[in-house]
């Protein structure tokens, strides 16, 4: 098993003094990283990151998730390897291929988001491509459906698991019964996003994932983590023990009703 590892998902914060105060604030509360969907709201991820990694001198940062078909890989190499060297390492590339809605973006990029199959080859090229250059930042890959999996599974320093809102454990099981037989023996970190910490309602969770908490833990989705700080961290070593998930990511909305749980296991 590997140690846990925490990290927040970045909300809204449009200017530099939000993003200062948002990278010192994870950092303060212990987690290691913080991270960046793509785009973040509208800002390229690779620049809203290098201020975040300034003003935070121990945390790592990171894409949550980059989207492959958004940059010319050659582009993207760059912007991660550079990233990396700026930071001292501190930086970690997120690969995926990009929800449906990305399409828009793409579109404006000047650029075609293509097929399911179409994106997906085109992520293996470009893997292919960033794992030949030296001196890479570590590579996580977003992984949904089982031929993503099997890849990433093969090819991913890190893989955090796409599972959709309502995800039971036993679903969680199927999905890693057929992730590590594929990963072949290989170090991977196993990773899961968390949408809600607690018990207290969040509409602004409900109007963007279509259910309330209260469906979720009733329904027993590996999704939100509910209960005392205790009984949270007590769940999470037991699916660490089943599972192997060991990085736990959640939105930045919920890092301080994290932290106490991020306290109790930290480095263990």
């Amino acid at each position: 098993m590997k140690p846990f590892r925490f990290g927040i998902v970045a909300g809204l914060a449009s200017d530099l003094g939000a993003w200062s105060a948002l990278a010192r604030r994870a950092e303060d509360l212990g987690y290691e990283t913080l991270l960046s969907p793509d785009p973040q709201y509208d800002l390229d991820p690779f620049t809203t990151l290098a201020a975040a990694a300034a003003a935070a001198p121990t945390l790592r940062v990171g894409t949550f998730v980059a989207v492959d078909m958004f940059r010319d890989r050659r582009l993207l190499d760059w912007q991660a390897r550079s990233l990396h060297t700026v930071t001292g390492g501190r930086f970690e590339l997120g690969l995926g291929t990009g929800r449906p809605e990305a399409a828009r973006t793409v579109e404006r990029l000047g650029g075609r988001f293509g097929t399911a199959r179409e994106r997906f080859e085109h992520l293996t090229e470009t893997v292919a491509f960033l794992k030949q250059q030296s001196d890479r930042p570590p590579l996580l890959l977003a992984a949904g459906g089982p031929r993503m999996l099997s890849f990433a599974a093969r090819e991913a320093e890190t893989v955090t698991l796409a599972a959709m809102p309502r995800t039971t454990e036993a679903e969680l099981k199927s999905i890693v019964d057929s992730f590590w037989p594929a990963a072949e023996g290989r170090d991977v970190e196993l990773a899961m996003n968390l949408l809600a910490v607690g018990d207290e309602p969040a509409p602004w969770l409900e109007r963007f994932t279509g259910v309330s908490v209260a469906e979720l833990v009733a329904g027993g989705a590996v999704s939100v983590l509910p209960g005392t700080a205790r009984e949270a961290a007590d769940t999470l070593l037991r699916r660490r023990e089943e599972f192997g998930v060991s990085y736990l990511t959640v939105n930045s909305g919920y890092s301080a009703q994290f932290a106490p749980v991020v306290e109790l296991l930290r480095g263990s």
